[in-house]
């Protein structure tokens, strides 16, 4: 995944780099040494700010790419069906794409484990809306958004998690981020698990509401944002990608080998690899991880998408 010389580069070096880090606050130094003048982003940017963390965090693991922008859409959509201010709005937006940048925190091998997780393992997971909301507090403009990040896997009923909080502490904001996080990942595979299809998950979310888990009027706002490819005229491939290669790049994307790639579209190794050295040409990138973030943005992921 990384270039060879730069790497090893670090590496010889890395006793000198990281011990002045390491004995400092890594945020205070990286404010410190912030080129003049510093760059202000107006509010009406904000959530194109956001929408870089959003990818970054979702890169972390070939199940949740795009996750983060769908569930903003969904939320936003979901606000905007129960009448919320356009402020609400908003900020419901820049929630659900920051929802999940605590994710970083926790290890690969936690969220990419197909078998049972331990107590310890799931204690680390429970804590990521934990991390995602000091994440927001650390900035003066997301700080009064971070206790709602926080609460994304929060129940009606006092057992979600981090904080187990109960219905009389749950916004109509935070009922929305919920129940548009639960939907829009139980439509993509997991390591435990398949996705189920987008009207499988729309009937999981209100038996769940049945169940005292999510807010009624969240889950009857949420679902019809979720939207699907069809209808009109079909949009070509962006940068000359043709219908095969769009195929070879949501492979890559998920996390897919050259051999595994050509086991699953039936083709020759050979003539996998030329597939993915000429997408790379096409989409200029030179890394699967450069390659998964331009299938993101491109909305070029298989499985329910919302309609931008």
């Amino acid at each position: 995944m990384l270039d060879p010389h730069p790497a090893a580069h670090f590496a010889d070096r890395a006793p000198a780099l990281l011990d002045e880090p390491n004995a400092t606050d890594p945020r205070v130094e990286v404010l410190n040494v912030e080129p003049e003048p510093a760059v202000t982003v107006p509010d009406q940017q904000l959530a194109d700010v956001a929408a870089v963390f959003a990818d970054l965090a979702d890169l972390k693991s070939p199940y949740t790419h795009g996750h983060s922008s769908a569930v903003a859409l969904l939320a936003r959509t979901g606000g905007e069906r129960l009448a919320l201010s356009p402020g609400a709005v908003a900020d419901l937006e820049i929630a659900g794409l920051l929802h999940d940048v605590g994710r970083v925190a926790i290890s690969n091998a936690v969220w990419e484990k197909p078998g049972r997780l331990t107590t310890d393992e799931w204690e680390q997971v429970r804590l990521h809306p934990y991390h995602s909301e000091r994440i927001l507090a650390g900035s003066e403009r997301l700080a009064p958004l971070a206790r709602l990040v926080g609460m994304h896997h929060e129940r009606l009923d006092g057992t979600g998690y981090y904080r187990g909080s109960r219905a009389d502490e749950l916004t109509v904001p935070a009922r929305l981020l919920a129940a548009a996080d639960a939907y829009q990942g139980m439509t993509q595979d997991r390591p435990h698990r398949s996705a189920v299809p987008a009207e499988q998950a729309a009937d999981r979310l209100r038996d769940g509401a049945r169940d005292g888990l999510f807010d009624h009027d969240a889950v009857g706002a949420v679902p019809p944002g979720a939207g699907h490819r069809s209808g009109g005229p079909r949009r070509a491939p962006p940068s000359g990608l043709s219908d095969r290669e769009v195929e070879v790049l949501a492979l890559v994307a998920e996390g897919c080998s050259n051999a595994q790639i050509a086991e699953r579209l039936v083709i020759s190794r050979r003539t996998a690899e030329h597939h993915v050295q000429h997408i790379y040409t096409k989409i200029g990138v030179s890394s699967r991880a450069a390659a998964a973030l331009f299938a993101m943005q491109h909305d070029l992921l298989p499985g329910p998408r919302p309609v931008r």
